[in-house]
């Protein structure tokens, strides 16, 4: 009966969306919110008083239990496919000891299923992971935002790993290095729809990047052939170039750099293509961007895929329409704020992180501390690339932190996360932010509390 009763009451309210709120309905803030003086487990000022936040990680939890965890939370992740989709988050330490950790959304709990087994500078240490990506087969990307470059470097980092496992027991997941990927200073990774791998370099003069695999649909062999390319305007000579843009090969389909290129050997043995310093080669020169960071692809009405990509020191966010070929400034300091009516101008500062909404709106998260750090909203009502206005959605006053990592939960609209890296107090958190829904909708949170939703809703609503 008890079984029955949940089925009836998932079912009933599941159907669509029931809130009152959405998270794109708002009233911009006008200024941020002052360092210190919101708790660290609500560190958020909201643009609606409707929306919700609380604390459902922290660091200082996980060490009192004795696990590893050297702290600077990133980016974030969901198990987007498989038979339990949506329900594990996944984020990274961007230290110098990098690891994973999983986040179970129906227990509760967060465990670090990976850790670097050395500390830096260690040859077989694993430094600054920032990236987070699920890819379309059900594995795990991250890599390292740390590459010095060149054939003189003495460098191991930069490079891209997939977690081949990452829903299997701790103890037990397998970090491979994707060697074909070059090395650079990684960050946002994105799938578009023909399983095409694009990724940056964090560099001011960084390059936007593209993997096309010789076999895109099968997971177990897209890391063991494909050709990597850079993304150039003109003749790749304009700095920020905008317009008509193409794609110029730089490795063959083993990874290896072209003729010209540069081939790195690191202290381990391991021979990489140097995707930096090939691509400032004249033959096969990318446009530079002032430090690529963060990217997210939208599909359009139209089937077209937009690619974002902010750099931070440019205080730009672009989006490349890869249908057309061509890259636009999406929002910059020219861009209007809502809440005043002017261009937004220094308000806007080092935006660093992406997220798209359900309804497709595009969030810019700033790398700022507490007190400056903000929470943008794009508006681009027409979806032309261009936003024609922009709003602050939020903003965190934890001292000495920056908000990362900003997911829309994919399966249900009302719910998001974000961390709090590096505060002051070493104590990072994971912060979930709701639209607050009407009564009814309530029942379905307080089964999700109990963990009954979950299997309710796989089992019981057919």
């Amino acid at each position: 009966m008890k079984r029955l009763l949940v089925s009836m009451a998932v079912c009933g309210l599941s159907a669509s969306s029931l809130s009152a709120a959405e998270f794109w309905d708002f009233t911009p803030l006008p200024t941020s919110v002052a360092a210190g003086s919101r708790p660290e487990a609500a560190p958020f000022q909201l643009s609606n008083p409707l929306f919700r936040q609380r604390s459902i990680a922290s660091r200082n939890a996980k060490l009192a239990q004795g696990q590893f965890d050297s702290g600077n939370w990133d980016m974030i992740a969901t198990n987007a496919t498989g038979p339990d989709a949506g329900r594990y988050l996944f984020s990274v330490f961007e230290t110098g000891q990098a690891g994973i950790h999983r986040t179970d959304l129906v227990n509760g709990t967060t465990d670090t299923i990976w850790a670097s087994p050395a500390v830096t500078p260690a040859l077989n240490s694993h430094v600054a992971f920032d990236a987070s990506r699920w890819t379309p087969w059900g594995t795990y990307l991250t890599a390292e935002e740390s590459w010095r470059g060149n054939t003189t470097s003495n460098s191991v980092y930069g490079r891209l790993f997939e977690l081949t496992n990452p829903l299997a027991n701790l103890g037990s997941t397998n970090l491979v290095h994707r060697n074909i990927i070059p090395r650079v200073s990684h960050e946002g990774l994105a799938f578009d729809k023909d399983n095409s791998l694009y990724y940056i370099d964090e560099l001011n003069g960084g390059s936007i990047y593209k993997y096309v695999s010789d076999t895109p649909t099968n997971g177990a062999t897209y890391f063991d052939a494909g050709v990597n390319y850079v993304l150039r305007v003109g003749d790749g000579n304009t700095p920020n170039a905008t317009g008509a843009y193409s794609w110029v090969a730089f490795t063959d389909n083993t990874g290896t750099a072209l003729s010209g290129g540069i081939n790195y050997t690191d202290p381990n043995g391991v021979t990489s293509s140097d995707g930096r310093f090939t691509t400032n080669d004249a033959t096969y020169k990318g446009t530079d961007y002032q430090r690529p960071e963060d990217l997210e692809i939208q599909t359009l009405a139209n089937g077209d895929q937009i690619l974002y990509v902010a750099t931070t020191t440019t205080n730009d966010v672009y989006s490349l329409n890869l249908a057309t070929n061509t890259i636009s400034r999406f929002l910059s300091r020219s861009t209007i704020d809502e809440a005043s009516g002017n261009a937004v101008g220094t308000a806007l500062t080092s935006p660093d992180n992406l997220a798209i909404d359900a309804q497709g709106n595009i969030y810019v998260i700033e790398d700022q501390p507490g007190g400056s750090a903000d929470i943008w909203f794009g508006r681009d009502a027409n979806r032309d690339g261009v936003a024609e206005s922009m709003a602050r959605w939020a903003s965190m006053s934890t001292v000495g932190a920056e908000p990362t990592g900003l997911y829309f939960d994919m399966f249900n609209r009302g719910r998001a996360f974000v961390n709090v890296q590096h505060p002051d107090s070493d104590d990072d958190r994971l912060i979930e932010l709701q639209a607050v829904p009407e009564p009814g909708t309530w029942v379905l949170m307080s089964l999700a509390s109990l963990g009954l939703l979950w299997k309710a809703r796989r089992k019981s609503c057919e």
